[in-house]
């Protein structure tokens, strides 16, 4: 008899924690599909940067015309011209005499970039860096257009989507499976319900590892993460620049402070000559010196992370006196960057790429596929997650991978006490909320 309990009993558990974690997998859904659309849209176009902004700026490149192009300190004071009061801030690198020159200037605290005809020293176009197509799916990816507001919102939908992808895959795993119908692949003759039940697993299962990878080499841009992991890891080290590129508002902040006078610009071809021997990967910026520094800085800016690198010119010696490199960094921010490179698309070429749209597609597929589902199985008047069980309790197991998950990502944590404490205080003493959420406990 007690051999039955003890049976019955383990048998009420695994269907506890199952309801239970279908729930979150249900509510997580909830939370982040809507992001996670965006994100699916927004992140492939990034991953081809390199190339789109090739294509945008194709009509002023290898510009015609005889004989020799002005000097590119004539095409700095073209840019300025154009723009009274505007601070040079440096000038693009381009390995052909015959583009345009990208001029960086910086006017009322807006980073400009004007491009500058290298014959007639006409401005053939300026917009500011913000505007630029490939910052604003930036912006949208990363901040949803709302600033601060939206970056905590983004970091909020990862990870909730973390959660969702974990709690998929435990549905997911095979119990009591029969063959690998359902598992590995769609079954295509059982029904509407069966097909999108199976797309939504199969897709899951086998985008699950690449979804997770985007998603956490994507937390060291987030405001409320990336802010306490660039504390815990401290300070760089000196004369070495981040593990990762500086968000809008740290960019905007570093510009102001270095606004100051106008940089001479008596030996800027030569300085530009210089760069062009060293073979930098491009694109490569000469950065003016800043309010208290007299150095020149030559910066790589390549997307592959690794093989960044950058020197700071002296003016009047005309020589490198000081490099920063990908392997001077410390081990945790190497590692941060090899993640963000391929998080961008750009650490291993067009199979980098291919693989994020491959990712993307199959969030994208997650997505479909569980509206569909959730509108296939709907209740009427009820939202259609599915009922608390009586007595519903966490296990230890359960518990203790919450809390991981809560510490880890903090953000998630915060919104898991605010909506249990809003469940229990408010939503379910309104009864019919309760029947509408699936909050009643049902038996």
């Amino acid at each position: 008899m007690s051999d039955a309990i003890r049976t019955l009993t383990a048998a009420m558990r695994k269907v506890v924690n199952y309801r239970m974690i279908w729930r979150w997998h249900f509510y997580a859904g909830l939370v982040c599909i809507p992001f996670i659309v965006v994100l699916s849209i927004t992140g492939p176009i990034y991953l081809f940067k390199p190339q789109i902004e090739a294509a945008i700026d194709a009509p002023y490149d290898h510009l015609p015309f005889d004989g020799a192009p002005h000097s590119v300190a004539a095409m700095v004071e073209a840019a300025r011209a154009a723009n009274p009061g505007a601070v040079f801030r440096g000038v693009e690198v381009r390995p052909d005499t015959h583009d345009a020159a990208r001029v960086i200037l910086l006017d009322k605290g807006e980073k400009l970039r004007v491009y500058v005809h290298p014959k007639t020293l006409a401005v053939l176009k300026q917009v500011p860096e913000e505007k630029r197509f490939m910052a604003q799916v930036k912006t949208i990816h990363g901040e949803l257009l709302s600033g601060r507001v939206g970056e905590v919102i983004v970091e909020l939908a990862a990870c909730w989507a973390i959660v969702m992808i974990i709690s998929g895959l435990y549905l997911w795993w095979p119990r009591e499976a029969k063959g690998l119908r359902g598992l590995l692949w769609p079954r295509l003759d059982s029904g509407r319900r069966i097909f999108w039940r199976d797309l939504h697993a199969v897709t899951g299962v086998y985008i699950s590892v690449f979804a997770l990878f985007l998603l956490l080499t994507g937390l060291p841009w987030t405001y409320v993460w990336g802010s306490a992991f660039k504390a815990l890891k401290g300070p760089d080290r000196p004369g070495v620049s981040q593990g990762w590129s500086l968000g809008r508002h740290e960019e905007h902040h570093m510009m102001m402070a270095q606004g100051g006078a106008a940089a001479p610009l008596d030996r800027l071809d030569d300085m530009v000559a210089m760069v062009r021997d060293l073979h930098m990967p491009p694109p490569v910026t000469l950065n003016a010196p800043g309010k208290h520094d007299p150095l020149w800085m030559a910066q790589s800016d390549t997307g592959n992370r690794p093989l960044r690198v950058s020197y700071k010119i002296d003016p009047q010696m005309m020589m490198v006196v000081d490099q920063e490199r990908f392997r001077d960094k410390k081990a945790v921010d190497q590692i941060v960057g090899f993640g963000i490179a391929a998080h961008e698309g750009q650490l291993f070429g067009p199979l980098n790429q291919a693989l994020g749209v491959l990712a993307a597609a199959g969030l994208m597929t997650l997505c479909v596929s569980a509206v569909v589902m959730w509108w296939q199985r709907r209740p009427d008047g009820r939202l259609g997650a599915p009922a608390r069980l009586p007595d519903q309790r966490l296990g230890l197991g359960l518990g203790v991978l919450i809390l991981a998950l809560a510490v880890f990502l903090p953000v998630l944590g915060i919104c898991l006490i605010v909506v249990g404490v809003v469940e229990r205080l408010v939503l379910r003493r309104i009864r019919p909320v309760a029947q509408w959420l699936g909050l009643d406990a049902t038996g």
